[in-house]
């Protein structure tokens, strides 16, 4: 089947257009020029761009011996040697001897035997020619689907790595399909209609399941695997290629990174070992030349490592790993770290939930000796469960998320200080779209958007000073009514604050005045127009006001902003003002509240009552970290669809490399297919950050 790269619908082989939303499926637009370009192409022919899906090539005979250099290179030395090395083994209840020491190299010889398939990639064996020599048109796999652009020796003794193209990128390998089964709760082994197919793990090799499990958890740091196989004596894996990826090494090197960083990601390595040792790929964590970070400088690893079956790792290897990334990149060795690690080689710390206390305790000592904690903020309304909460706690969650990303023991950490770093303004980037739907005949959504973006330039690099207000409007009130109501709106609203805002973020009142304005502007139509009942017209209003990395939200009726960063997932930050919420509110049981034929009434809307009627919720709250802001009426967020779909239409579009726009034209898509009933009004913001290190290093003087 094809994947619709646009609505993720299945399609036959045969389409060249998506079913569903009518996407081509054998072209795309090239990024550089906008010219059409095959999906099977390499380059786009009219600006020799790079267009095309490469994987990397994992080829390994069954058997293989590897080499594994057991100490971080010195300055100066080859640079393509391996980083970092293996653990000691501990064999026959021996004592583990001493590896990583500072005046001689130490290698160890690990065997690693993979486990033997029960069937191959291909039923017929004969396609060894196919990767016994490498020319222009030479592939990895007989049905010609993957190019090799590297080449490839006849004989493959020990494991080789290559790159390939993919010429069907958007066919579906064995293991998407095995993926898509299981989110869609079908038996594995069994294709929808029932008809048994062969089994899955029969068909590829044992350190598959590990990327597909390990992915499911740690999804930021793992690679995704494209699809893997057995080929006479060799095993093939096709991964995601992160040999770009700058190093580890090169970010403990950056003395302005700041130490609580450092500690973030010794805490999701340290989550990571646990993760891995079922798999027996704790091996990925003590190679160093495997230890990357992605664009937000978060951690991530090339491939995984299986470990030889004859070494017992121990915990004591990693806090060697992390003695070495300190000496040898000139990092200072902070006393509170220095003796952690020394507890660790000592096996003093014999276990995860130990060792990652001990971080926590490190990471608030930070906190008390550098940044002051946020005090008398606004109080906020949370989104999911009632509480007030207050955007100081919202913003230093986000950091003990990350200083604990993957909960082992967060029951009795709850009550532990924060640490929260200021932030700064990477890049900031906004696209909205509405669209009728399938049903109505006009559209009565209206939204705006109004930014100040300007880049600022220093020696310590580039960040940005902007400010961007959003404002969508779902109105109410009929064909010339409720248009009306949602456009007026807007246009008050950018005209207040045109005014009003000045060199600071608006605090609360100057919101809520803005707010009531644009009520009072709809409400004096209504008055002059003698409309009454649902001849009233008026509006919903959902607002965000951006200043750097602080941001206000204010809003009235069901039009809702949904927050997404890698660390909280998706959160829902605003609370609809309707008859079902209210009754909740007041103690009711939500299957009760929501029972009443009235439920999803408004209780508040811009325009048909006066400003006594009129209470909209206004919260504030920080960026600290790169965060998608989605603005949106009910006709997409209806159904749930958000909650249901923020995965595939969301979460990609964190990433700079993608488009905004695509995603907010899948949203529209997503909600034409089913929510068509209404109209249908996006606003979707990008917003990158990192730690300011001025602003710390003021805050540590």
């Amino acid at each position: 089947m094809l994947i619709c790269p646009q609505c993720q619908f299945e399609n036959p082989v045969t389409n060249k257009f998506c079913q569903q939303c009518g996407a081509s499926l054998t072209h795309k637009a090239c990024f550089e020029c906008g010219a059409q370009v095959s999906y099977s192409a390499k380059e786009c022919p009219q600006c020799g761009a790079f267009t095309g899906t490469v994987w990397q090539a994992i080829i390994s005979p069954r058997t293989v011996t590897q080499a594994k250099v057991s100490q971080i290179q010195e300055p100066g030395k080859t640079a393509n040697s391996e980083l970092i090395a293996a653990s000691s083994s501990e064999k026959l209840g021996l004592e583990q001897p001493d590896i990583l020491t500072e005046t001689e190299p130490v290698k160890t010889e690990i065997h690693v035997s993979w486990e033997e398939e029960l069937a191959d990639h291909s039923p017929d064996n004969n396609s060894a020619k196919s990767i016994s020599e490498f020319s222009p048109e030479v592939y990895l796999d007989q049905q010609q689907r993957y190019l090799l652009l590297e080449p490839l020796a006849s004989e493959i003794t020990e494991e080789v790595k290559v790159k390939v193209l993919d010429c069907q990128p958007l066919q579906a390998s064995p293991i998407e399909v095995f993926i898509l089964q299981e989110s869609q709760g079908l038996e594995i082994g069994k294709e929808p209609d029932g008809k048994n197919i062969i089994d899955f793990w029969e068909t590829v090799p044992e350190i598959a399941q590990a990327y597909l499990r390990l992915k499911a958890e740690f999804e930021p740091i793992v690679p995704t695997i494209h699809d893997a196989w057995v080929e006479n004596d060799r095993q093939i894996l096709l991964i995601e290629d992160r040999s770009h990826w700058p190093s580890l090494v090169d970010l403990w090197k950056d003395h302005q990174i700041p130490q609580i960083h450092l500690l973030q990601i010794l805490h999701e390595m340290s989550s990571l070992w646990l993760a891995t040792e079922p798999w027996h790929c704790r091996q990925s964590l003590l190679e160093l030349s495997n230890l990357r970070i992605d664009e937000d400088q978060s951690l991530g690893i090339v491939r995984l490592y299986k470990e030889p079956p004859d070494i017992n790792l121990k915990l004591s290897t990693l806090g060697q790993v992390w003695e070495n990334l300190f000496d040898h990149t000139g990092r200072t060795l902070l006393g509170s770290i220095g003796v952690l690690i020394n507890d660790l080689k000592l096996e003093t710390i014999s276990t995860i939930e130990e060792l990652r206390f001990r971080l926590q305790e490190i990471a608030d000592e930070l906190q008390s000796e550098s940044v002051p904690s946020v005090t008398n903020a606004p109080e906020a309304i949370a989104p999911n469960n009632n509480q007030t909460i207050s955007p100081s706690s919202v913003a230093a969650s986000v950091i003990k998320e990350q200083m604990n990303p993957y909960s082992l023991a967060n029951e009795s950490n709850d009550d532990m200080p924060t640490v929260v770093l200021p932030m700064q303004l990477l890049s900031l980037e906004d696209v909205g779209r509405t669209d009728v739907g399938r049903q109505r005949r006009h559209n009565e959504d209206y939204f705006g958007v109004q930014t100040k973006l300007t880049k600022v330039e220093n020696p310590i690099g580039r960040n940005m000073e902007a400010r961007g207000l959003y404002i969508l409007c779902d109105g109410m009130g009929g064909h010339a009514g409720g248009e009306i109501a949602s456009a007026l709106a807007v246009k008050t609203l950018i005209e207040y604050f045109h005014q009003h805002w000045n060199e600071e973020l608006p605090d609360e009142d100057c919101i809520r005045q803005g707010v009531l304005k644009a009520n009072q502007a709809i409400y004096d139509i209504n008055q002059q127009d003698s409309r009454s009942g649902s001849g009233r017209m008026g509006t919903t209003l959902v607002m965000v006001l951006i200043q750097e990395t602080e941001v206000a939200v204010a809003h009235v009726g069901d039009s809702r902003l949904y927050s997404l960063s890698r660390r909280q997932g998706i959160e829902q930050i605003t609370v609809d003002h309707e008859v079902g919420q209210r009754e909740i509110k007041r103690g009711v049981d939500p299957e009760i509240a929501y029972s009443r034929p009235d439920a999803y009434q408004l209780t508040q809307a811009l325009g048909p009552r006066n400003e006594h009627f009129v209470d909209p919720d206004i919260e504030f709250f920080e960026l600290n970290e790169d965060t998608l802001l989605l603005l949106c009426s009910d006709g997409l967020s209806d159904n749930d669809l958000i909650e249901n779909h923020w995965q595939t239409h969301l979460q990609p579009y964190l990433s700079s490399r993608s488009n905004l726009e695509q995603s907010v034209n899948d949203l529209i898509e997503l909600a034409n297919q089913y929510n068509g009933h209404d109209n249908i009004t996006a606003i979707l913001i990008r917003a990158k950050v990192r730690p300011d290190l001025d602003q710390a290093r003021v805050g540590n003087s």
